[in-house]
């Protein structure tokens, strides 16, 4: 598992997410996890075309905000 931070404006504010990646994950958790202050906020799988979707949303940020990371993860081209 590999961690790194991403950063998304939300509200006109920069906030910053912790990602673990799981490199070698086998299905039966989802590759990317996304946390914030040490708390779960939602995770990530890939498709076939490297797209991200949501694959857990406990609910603490708004769907939208998700989205932004997704976007933001996009871009590392993983």
């Amino acid at each position: 598992m590999e961690k790194f931070e991403i950063s998304v404006t939300v509200d006109n504010e920069n906030q910053h997410f912790e990602i673990r990646d799981y490199m070698h994950h086998e299905g039966e958790q989802c590759k990317y996890e996304v946390f914030k202050d040490n708390l779960f906020i939602g995770s990530f799988e890939p498709d076939n075309h490297k797209i991200l979707h949501v694959c857990k949303n406990p609910g603490i940020v708004p769907e939208d905000v998700l989205h932004q990371i997704a976007e933001q993860l996009e871009g590392y081209n993983i």
